[in-house]
């Protein structure tokens, strides 16, 4: 059931279903989550069953504002407030010393927890609402695409569950990951903020998992976190990243007879079949990850077996969804 999460009476019914232990679906400047109640074991399970998700694959916890982390984080390094005072609400998610006896199932049963701020404005009425952590990760069966607009997530999970619709989503991919645990902040997945911007707000260097393996320090296994299996994001049709060339030769030694293929590029492309599916990326960055995932499902949708994707640009700019092209390919 689809509720305007404008509505002040939907905010209200959505707060009292998480309280009472369900699920709810919301909308984040990101992606819609699926929400339960962090502090309530029972209530995140309904999360990892209703996805499928491994029950160790730890979940963000939303809050409505800095004030609720320490209801979560038994500690917080100052490059870490650097980090929440620049970038919250928004698409950031710190990781932090876990407060013991505090949302076990929500954080996998890791010392660590997540923690996240978002920014869109029904998201933050319903967490006000909730007055409770709640644990949100993508509303979406394990492993697929995620969702970007509420109709999404009725498409995953039926019309029982109540979702506040906040229109399409700003952004469109996951937010920036940052694993402050270790004496030092390592980005353990890219978003919408790229390095540079994360360096410039916490005031030292941001490491990446390759830099942080050759640590001298990184002896033990970093934090198992939320979207970074190697295989994640991922449509039921197959995702091959190419480049320009190489889909216009496959295009055009296949002609007339191509079928079952979608093209998401850049470059203009000849379309020698009816069959085909054409989609022309965005030369900008933030414009594509904003409809991404809308256009891995609008293909699926379509029936396409195969999707070809142009090789991104270099630019860090790109870094997130060049992230959640790689994963996707990986299936």
């Amino acid at each position: 059931m689809i509720r305007d999460g404008t509505d002040p009476a939907a905010i209200v019914e959505a707060a009292r279903v998480i309280r009472s232990g369900g699920l709810v679906g919301f909308p984040t400047e990101t992606v819609y989550g699926l929400g339960a109640d962090a502090s309530s074991d029972s209530a995140v399970a309904g999360i990892f069953a209703a996805k499928g998700r491994p029950s160790d694959h730890p979940l963000i916890v939303h809050v409505a504002g800095a004030a609720q982390v320490p209801d979560y984080a038994s500690s917080v390094p100052p490059f870490a407030a650097r980090l929440m005072q620049a970038f919250w609400p928004g698409p950031l998610t710190v990781i932090l010393p876990r407060q013991p006896g505090v949302a076990a199932a929500a954080a996998g049963g890791q010392d660590s927890i997540g923690l996240r701020c978002p920014s869109h404005p029904v998201a933050l009425a319903f967490l006000k609402a909730c007055a409770t952590g709640v644990a949100g990760p993508s509303a979406n069966r394990f492993g697929r695409v995620s969702p970007t607009t509420a109709r999404h997530v009725t498409e995953e999970f039926g019309d029982a569950l109540l979702v506040l619709d906040g229109g399409p989503c700003a952004v469109g991919i996951e937010s920036s990951i940052v694993d402050c645990t270790r004496g030092r902040p390592v980005l353990l997945r890219p978003g919408l903020l790229t390095r540079a911007q994360l360096e410039a707000a916490c005031g030292e260097p941001v490491l990446d998992q390759d830099e942080w393996q050759h640590e001298e320090a990184a002896l033990d296994a970093a934090p198992r976190a939320s979207g970074t299996l190697a295989s994640h994001y991922a449509p039921n049709a197959r995702v091959r990243l190419m480049d320009a060339g190489a889909i216009q030769t496959a295009l055009d030694l296949l002609g007339a007879e191509a079928a079952h293929i979608a093209v998401y590029a850049r470059s203009i492309v000849r379309i020698p079949s009816a069959q085909v599916l054409y989609r022309r990326m965005p030369d900008d960055a933030a414009a594509t990850a904003q409809q991404l995932f809308a256009v891995l499902r609008d293909f699926d949708a379509q029936g396409v077996k195969l999707i070809w994707i142009e090789h991104l640009p270099a630019d860090p700019a790109w870094d997130g969804v060049r992230d959640r092209l790689q994963r996707a390919s990986a299936s």
